[in-house]
Parts: C-alpha cells; sequence; structure tokens
C-alpha cells in the first residue's frame, strides 16, 4: 500500500515538474505586408497632360425604411418608420405618429391616444419617444 502511495507521489511530482521546466512555446506572429497607397499609379510623361479622372456616380439616397427592427408597425393603417424620430409616422393623418401601441398627436402641443381616433390625452414632450420631441421642440 505504502509503494503505491510513494509510486503516485511520484510520478504526480514529475509529471508537475515537466510543466515547470519547459517553458510555454509561442506562435510566431504572421509577417505585416506593406501594400501600396490606394490609388492608380500615375505616370507623368513629358508634354502630356495626365488624363482626368473618372468622375464617380452621384450617390442615390437610401430609401426610407417601411418598418423598423425592434417596433411593431401599427395595427391597419398605412405608415412608415422614421428612424431620426424613432416611431412610425402615419401617411394619412397629419402629425400623428406610433409607436409600441400608442399613438402620438402633435397640435400645437402633446397628446397621445391608444386609439388613433382618440380620445387624446395632454402630455408634454416628455411623454413622447426621444426624437419624437426634439424635432417638434418648441
Amino acid at each position: 500500500m505504502h509503494s503505491i502511495v510513494r509510486l503516485t507521489l511520484i510520478t504526480l511530482a514529475l509529471g508537475l515538474s515537466a510543466c515547470t521546466v519547459h517553458e510555454p512555446y509561442e506562435q510566431p506572429e504572421p509577417p505585416i505586408e506593406r501594400l501600396p497607397p490606394p490609388g492608380p499609379a500615375v505616370k507623368h510623361l513629358p508634354d502630356r497632360q495626365p488624363a482626368p479622372a473618372p468622375s464617380k456616380p452621384a450617390a442615390t439616397p437610401k430609401p426610407m425604411p417601411r418598418t423598423s427592427a425592434s417596433f411593431a408597425p401599427p395595427p391597419g393603417g398605412a405608415s412608415h418608420w422614421d428612424p431620426k424620430l424613432g416611431v412610425y409616422v402615419l401617411e394619412k393623418k397629419p402629425n400623428t405618429f406610433y409607436r409600441q401601441r400608442t399613438y402620438y398627436r402633435f397640435d400645437n402641443g402633446w397628446s397621445w391616444s391608444l386609439s388613433p381616433d382618440g380620445p387624446w390625452q395632454e402630455t408634454d414632450s416628455s411623454g413622447v419617444p426621444g426624437g419624437l420631441g426634439r424635432a417638434f421642440a418648441q
């Protein structure tokens, strides 16, 4: 029994000592490739003008997203998502907006409702989504 314990302790000590003797091998970092600067190389020839650079096509504006990735659109109403305002803009009701089951309306002040047709409860800009309140700040 003592010989088994002694042999186990010796094996354990040798195994642990092997970890401390060898330094860990570090992988060398890959070399950094140097790329030439972007753009075409232009050679200037005597008595010649360099060719004009081709013009870039005009940037086309991105269409407004119809829906939000985070908020569901209003039920049954034509609307589009306005990312700057952070709300859906109802297309057939001026200055009426929707987000998270609540409609917001601006008519010389803010009001909110659970239905696009009211009844409307008065509130101030702190009661509307932040982007919407900033857009109509007085």
